[in-house]
């Protein structure tokens, strides 16, 4: 271990001189009171360290001692239901070791080394494995079952398993390799700025199934896909990112809680214990990790916690797992870097922000992905990047949101205005987009609907003529219009609040299957195409307008996920015999 000696400190940078033994992203220990930093810039034997804790109090002279490791994370049960901070120190053992008064240069290993956990080989002596190879696994928790697999660089046959409980740092395997015997605990390390290694990577083609309806009908999220959710203070982006932690068709959820406030990450930590998991009936805990970074924590933590979290991430996408990661949010992970970036007093880019901020971001998200994990097994596992970005004022034409753009293949962008008007979620269906449409309309096709991109498009194209109809309308009323625009109106709304206006809070609202999707988008258009025939012969827009079903029709989404078809063809009956109605009143 090599020492060195600080010679300035500004802010989270400290710079360190005689750092020869050292290399680039080494963790190191500043002072004597020995704070956790990463050399990000090496200068001959000068060392610039980002400090993951506050700096303020040291001073030049004091010691700097590297331990020769990347920063790294440690991966093996007891991951899921921790809540850790960015540098993956479990919260709750530092309470208990510090009490409230959080001490700086704490240690606290990120698992718990004396847990014992009930181990179970599925391969036997004798067996050839590789990197990747499920050699054994652990029941983490009622609904994770978490495999122990072999490191991905290693390789060979297995001289020795043993069942049993063991605790993260026991050996549960020995593995005769060429350059000798190798040991396989419960537990392996990963440096967290080196995405793991998979086989292969596959196309992005199946659906992400979030229940929400303006993202599963307008907007779809692959599984292995990124999506960026921008949007001004008070939009919405952190109870969608929980939304979408709660009902994503996901099996493992990594919620980062980057720079965002601490009431934020509190309500995450209260929610999550008591929601029960639909597909499970347990508790959601029980398939989340939790990373807490909130705003008051040091600044330079913000980037660590991104690469924990993602490092952690594909560790469960490894073993074959759908995973969800929600980052909140990605614009305090980057003025953590042009903080950074000015203290290096390095050349700034657009509005201050680091020259390489837009290949940080892809570096991040390129890690998504669905693949074909390492090993014999050819397990197939997904990794789906979901980011909050907060541009200052909703303003996505600055340089976080633009070059976020420039990755992400879904962009969710809340408005303001719809928050004002209390439609949530405040997604804009006429700025937002999601590239993954047409490589994803073959799987609705098949497994949902064959109409249901036709019923997609169709609605998109009544939301558009809303739009344009809506000048006309701001301009010389609503009476200028022909009855036909009338009526187009009048279902834009309904598709606006029957359909995308979703209740979060709601027990029965708050989740909507792709079955009852489709059958609403079917009440609101057979509406649409029922009144157009009676306005052909002659019917009243107006009594057409006020009729009776038009309010079940809206209701239809309070109605439980059981009863949908049986309510649907009372709804579509009552549609006819209504409308039939109106034509015999009309004295044709």
């Amino acid at each position: 271990m090599s020492k060195g000696t600080i010679l300035k400190v500004s802010g989270p940078l400290v710079i360190a001189e005689g750092m020869n033994h050292a290399s680039m992203f080494d963790v190191v220990r500043v002072s004597n009171q020995r704070l956790i930093g990463e050399i990000i810039e090496m200068h001959g034997d000068q060392a610039s360290i980002q400090v993951y804790e506050e700096t303020s109090g040291l001073g030049p002279g004091e010691p700097v001692e590297t331990t020769g490791e990347p920063m790294s994370v440690e991966l093996g049960p007891g991951l899921i239901g921790s809540i850790f901070d960015g540098i993956q120190r479990p919260l709750d053992e530092i309470m208990k070791k510090a009490g409230n008064n959080l001490a700086r240069g704490i240690e606290v290993v990120p698992l718990n080394r004396e847990s014992k956990w009930s181990f179970e080989p599925c391969v036997a002596p004798g067996a050839e494995v590789v990197g990747g190879d499920v050699i054994g696994t652990v029941q983490e928790t009622d609904v994770v079952v978490h495999k122990i697999m072999v490191p991905p660089d290693m390789m060979g046959k297995i001289k020795h398993i043993q069942k049993g409980e063991f605790t993260v740092v026991d050996t549960v395997a020995i593995l005769l390799t060429d350059e000798g015997e190798a040991e396989i605990k419960l537990m392996q390390k990963w440096p967290v700025r080196k995405g793991r290694p998979y086989a292969q990577k596959l196309s992005p083609d199946k659906p992400l199934i979030t229940g929400q309806r303006v993202v599963d009908c307008l907007f779809p999220l692959a599984k292995g896909g990124v999506a960026a959710i921008p949007g001004p203070f008070g939009s919405g982006k952190t109870v969608t990112q929980h939304q979408l932690a709660k009902w994503a068709e996901a099996d493992i959820v990594v919620y980062i809680g980057c720079g965002e406030r601490g009431n934020e990450m509190t309500d995450v930590l209260n929610e999550f214990p008591e929601l029960i998991d639909p597909n499970t009936g347990k508790s959601l805990m029980e398939r989340t990790v939790l990373i807490a970074n909130t705003s008051d924590m040091p600044v330079a933590a913000r980037e660590a916690s991104i690469y924990t979290g993602i490092t952690i991430a594909e560790y469960f996408r490894d073993m074959g797992y759908s995973v969800a990661l929600m980052a909140d949010s990605t614009s305090r992970w980057a003025e953590a870097l042009r903080e950074m970036s000015g203290r290096l007093e390095e050349m700034p880019g657009e509005e201050g922000y680091p020259a390489y901020l837009g290949s940080r971001l892809a570096q991040f998200y390129e890690r998504a992905g669905r693949v074909i994990s390492l090993g014999s097994d050819k397990r197939e596992g997904s990794l789906s990047a979901i980011g909050a970005v907060s541009p200052p004022g909703g303003d996505i034409s600055e340089p976080v949101s633009q070059a976020t753009l420039r990755i992400v293949k879904v962009f969710w962008g809340l408005d303001a205005q719809l928050a004002y008007k209390r439609h949530f979620p405040a997604i804009n269906w006429l700025t937002s987009y999601s590239l993954y449409l047409d490589i994803l309309s073959d799987w609705f096709t098949q497994n949902v609907s064959e109409d249901w991109i036709e019923l997609r498009q169709r609605m998109m194209r009544l939301l558009q003529d809303e739009a344009e109809l809506d000048e006309i309308v701001k301009l010389v009323g609503m009476d200028a219009l022909s009855a036909g625009d009338r009526l187009k109106m009048e279902t834009a709304r309904s598709i606006r609040e029957d359909f995308l206006h979703q209740l979060a809070f709601h027990e029965v609202d708050t989740y909507t299957s792709l079955k009852k999707q489709h059958l609403m988008m079917k009440l609101i258009l057979a509406f649409y195409d029922e009144a157009l025939k009676v306005m052909a012969i002659g019917g009243d827009i107006e009594k057409i307008s006020s009729l009776a079903v038009r309010e079940r029709i809206g209701r239809f989404k309070y109605t439980p996920e059981e009863d949908i078809t049986t309510e649907y063809e009372k709804i579509v009956t009552a549609l006819k015999n209504e409308m039939q109605d109106t034509i015999q009143k009309e004295d044709f």
